[in-house]
């Protein structure tokens, strides 16, 4: 009954106008019931169902059909190379009946056929697609794949997917995000459909492959220069959404054994690869900023000192003007442990001004930002991050986190929630897979939040710290995120660094006239700063929707802008 009501308060509130939701919004008392009472009828979280996702996806595809009507096939032929094991006929009288395809070759996946045997049959001068035996083309793949190569400077170029159901409707949309590294050597996302160029294609010379994933790998571990583009329509229909997946994973852990000093652990029950990245043992400082707080400070530190594998770190405690005797004394005793050293910091509350001071502080190469809030589970949280942290070409690393009644809190952030930026599947069961398998699986995302982040001390000190003039206390994080990316550095979500954040979940939201003021101010810097990542972030898919943090497909409504 309570959910069926909140459903209908929900509704309620779409249809109201947005001037009178936002002066309901002011009232503290009714924002925090409104919460509480969302949470107590179950509704805390939103995934949508098969059957609403495919009502979904039929409104999507109606609305860009209509959008963009009558696309003319482009004039340039390409040449597709299919993985077969076994169809070879029946790829070559389908494909053979597309005009625009100049040649088709079908690619033994058994692995009797090294890529040299077909590389030697392919015009030089025509791009290639890479496609899986069974997989249809839309009718607007090749319109798309060749326009796009022919505009773009990209190497590899790939496209969203679907399925066909018995009747051959469209299913199963895939909306993928822009290239990311860390999503393929996870869950080998880029399963079909893949344009490349004949040069690049060439580098495959003398290898062989079962997948398309595992031929992908191989490519981008070997030449990290590579450009990738992504086309973010649905343009290949795959006939077994799942079949090869285990194969496809097998194919991109080889590759990461043979071209890194990485582990990858194909793990079946979650269906991904789980990663772990070798390290030098750098020493890491864990700054833990507090006023206060002796429970939470006590509950935060011995976890790490007591769960926490990873042995070469050492803990700054930054003291933000506590008065409390019992956290000072608490605090006295800490700053007599070997790994831990107390700071004080006399000044206002500004998080990025107290990490900057502490960075000052800090011995380790690896800098680590955690709240006083946080609490380990895995014991090799540390391992884990550490591995991404010191990788030449990695930024941010941030880790899963959990509420105290294991929702999800933290799983990567996408930049335009809510105009601003939000927490990817917050709210989510714990052993929920999400979109995707995106909860379960280590990715790239635009950024990370700093209630655990690691960063190289190197990088840190590269872009000036936090910034503590403009972002005294909201979005300092992801604006330090997003500045690390403009380096040319990935920032990695790491699911399997599982630690509690025990942000209070019952209280509503803090809407003081005063703390409102200073947060409308910093959500307008990060919207004038970042405004190309709110209205395009690479790392999820503009087809999905912004108003929630559940991986929806955009409503109508939402296309219309």
């Amino acid at each position: 009954m309570k959910k069926t009501i909140m459903r209908i308060v929900r509704a309620a509130l779409q249809i109201i106008p947005k001037n009178v939701k936002s002066r309901l919004k002011q009232s503290e008392r009714l924002t925090g019931l409104y919460v509480r009472s969302i949470r107590k009828a179950g509704l805390f979280y939103d995934a949508p169902t098969p059957k609403q996702t495919q009502e979904l996806y039929r409104q999507w595809l109606d609305f860009h059909n209509k959008s963009q009507p009558c696309l003319q096939q482009q004039d340039r032929p390409w040449q597709i190379i299919v993985f077969s094991k076994q169809d070879i006929d029946g790829c070559i009288r389908y494909l053979s009946n597309d005009k625009a395809v100049g040649r088709c070759f079908v690619f033994n996946a058994n692995g009797n056929l090294r890529f040299k045997d077909v590389l030697r049959r392919l015009d030089t001068q025509l791009p290639v697609l890479l496609l899986n035996e069974g997989d249809r083309l839309s009718e607007q793949a090749n319109h798309y794949f060749c326009g796009t190569f022919e505009n773009s400077d990209a190497d590899i170029l790939y496209c969203d997917t679907d399925s066909l159901n018995e009747t051959g409707e469209q299913t199963s949309p895939c909306f993928l995000p822009d290239w990311n590294p860390e999503l393929l050597f996870s869950t080998a996302y880029i399963k079909s459909g893949v344009l490349l160029m004949p040069d690049t294609l060439s580098r495959l010379e003398g290898e062989v492959f079962h997948t398309i994933s595992g031929a992908i790998a191989h490519l981008v571990l070997m030449n990290k220069s590579l450009r990738i583009g992504h086309i973010a329509l649905p343009l290949v229909h795959i006939q077994k959404q799942q079949a090869h997946l285990e194969q496809e994973l097998i194919d991109v852990a080889t590759c990461i054994s043979k071209h890194t000093d990485a582990t990858s652990n194909y793990n079946q029950s979650m269906r991904l690869n789980q990663v772990m990245w070798q390290s030098s043992t750098p020493l890491v400082s864990l700054l833990i900023p507090t006023k206060n707080g002796k429970a939470l400070v006590k509950a935060c530190i011995n976890s790490i000192l007591e769960k926490t594998t990873y042995i070469n770190y050492e803990i700054l405690l930054l003291d933000n003007g506590s008065d409390e005797q019992d956290s000072l004394v608490y605090f006295d005793y800490l700053d007599t442990l070997d790994k831990v050293t107390v700071l004080k910091y006399d000044e206002p509350f500004n998080y990025s001004a107290i990490n900057n001071f502490g960075a000052k502080h800090a011995k380790g190469s690896i800098i680590g930002l955690i709240n006083n809030d946080i609490e380990v589970i895995t014991p090799d949280w540390l391992t884990y991050m550490v591995g991404h942290a010191e990788r030449e070409d990695v930024g941010c690393v941030g880790a899963k986190l959990l509420y105290s009644d294991t929702r999800i809190q933290h799983a990567g952030v996408v930049m335009g929630y809510g105009g601003g930026a939000g927490h990817a599947h917050k709210n989510f069961p714990r052993f929920h897979s999400g979109y995707l398998n995106r909860i379960n699986a280590t990715s790239n995302y635009s950024a990370v939040t700093a209630a655990c982040l690691l960063v190289k001390r190197s990088v840190f000190e590269r872009i000036g710290g936090l910034n503590e003039k403009d972002l005294a206390v909201a979005f300092n994080d992801v604006d330090f995120c997003l500045r690390v990316r403009e380096l040319g550095l990935q920032n990695v979500y790491c699911a399997e660094a599982e630690l509690f954040h025990h942000e209070s979940v019952s209280r509503g939201l803090d809407v003081s006239p005063e703390k409102a003021a200073r947060f409308n101010r910093e959500l307008s810097y990060l919207k004038e700063t970042w405004k190309r990542y709110i209205e395009y972030d690479p790392a999820y898919n503009p087809n999905l929707t912004l108003k929630r943090e559940n991986f929806s497909i955009r409503t109508v409504e939402e296309l219309k802008g």
